[in-house]
């Protein structure tokens, strides 16, 4: 395993702080012509709303990596945030989620249908943004990646919710988080020209640092503080959906009333839901699903050792230690 320190993102990301900037300015580009005020408007609202810029910086960190063309890896990343911010539109409605990052979501200021319209928009932006790469390959993964997101989102809906099934757990990670991080390690990859053996194992790093950063994403829904995640505790729970702290904890604990009544359809329940975070939270569920994201993160550092040894490798090596020791 890469030795690593774990630091902040503002340190990892010094190596590509300007061409961080260049995507920030990309993504808030004067709007296309005869773009709707309102669509302007929406972009600013998302964007504004912050995020960590993770799937980015993991493009832009693997394409410095590799000495790829600066322009196409800045297209690539701000392509790669674009179409987060388009799934989070969605997400968000079909989940009926009021608060992301503490600040209201789209949906909850304007109707369904221009909530739909505006995510839809987004993933149009994304694939012209793209399409700047100028590679037919790129273009490829990303387009077979939205493709994996939004059947992950069609799963979630018709089957994913009561489900308690680590294998469908893992399933759904992938699709909703682990798939675009993987595709910005490996297009990112492709981009520099690096050889079949290595864009597979960029592809892999990618994956398992997706798996660690969901995973630990769905540990803070328990054990983190609601001012600091800008969402209620539990609301993955409150929608039904079991996330590895739950599944760990049902493993040891098969017989909780307060769990078989989540999963026989009282989710939204609040009192249930928060027996059931106290009694995951004061369990041994969060350190087990903890040590599952970190050895996500060990394959995912020995995946990155077919790369050079340079500045960029020690980031993403830190990148996906951060993942791990994050609060928020």
């Amino acid at each position: 395993m890469i030795s690593t320190q774990t630091t902040t993102t503002a340190d990892i990301f010094v190596p590509i702080s300007a061409d961080l900037a260049a995507v920030e300015a990309k993504l808030r580009q004067a709007a296309l012509e005869n773009q709707h005020p309102a669509l302007t408007s929406a972009l600013d609202h998302l964007l504004a709303s912050g995020g960590k810029r993770v799937r980015p910086a993991t493009a832009l960190l693997t394409a410095r990596l590799f000495d790829a063309d600066p322009g196409h890896a800045v297209a690539l990343a701000a392509a790669l945030e674009m179409l987060h911010t388009a799934t989070l539109v969605h997400d968000d409605l079909i989940d009926g989620s009021l608060l992301r990052r503490g600040l209201p979501t789209l949906n909850a200021q304007w109707t369904p249908g221009a909530t739909v319209l505006t995510g839809d928009f987004l993933f149009a932006r994304a694939a012209e943004l793209a399409s700047e790469t100028n590679s037919v390959r790129v273009m490829g993964v990303f387009s077979r990646t939205l493709m994996v997101i939004v059947n992950g989102e069609i799963n979630q809906m018709f089957v994913g919710r009561g489900q308690a099934s680590q294998d469908a757990y893992l399933e759904r990670i992938y699709a909703k988080t682990a798939s675009l991080f993987a595709v910005a390690a490996e297009a990112a990859a492709i981009l520099g020209a690096a050889d079949e053996r290595t864009v597979a194992a960029m592809r892999v790093f990618g994956r398992e640092i997706g798996m660690a950063f969901q995973i630990v994403d769905d540990i803070l829904d328990f054990s983190g503080d609601q001012a600091r995640l800008g969402k209620p505790v539990g609301s993955d729970l409150r929608q039904g959906l079991f996330t590895l702290p739950v599944l760990r904890y049902m493993a040891h604990h098969p017989d909780d009333a307060n769990v078989a009544d989540l999963l026989n359809g009282h989710a939204g329940e609040p009192e249930r839901v928060e027996r059931v975070v106290a009694a995951v939270r004061n369990s041994s569920a969060i350190p087990e699903a903890l040590a599952e994201a970190k050895a996500y993160v060990a394959r995912a550092q020995a995946a990155l050792l077919v790369a050079p040894a340079n500045e960029y490798r020690q980031a993403l090596a830190d990148l996906a230690e951060y993942f791990v020791s994050r609060n928020t």
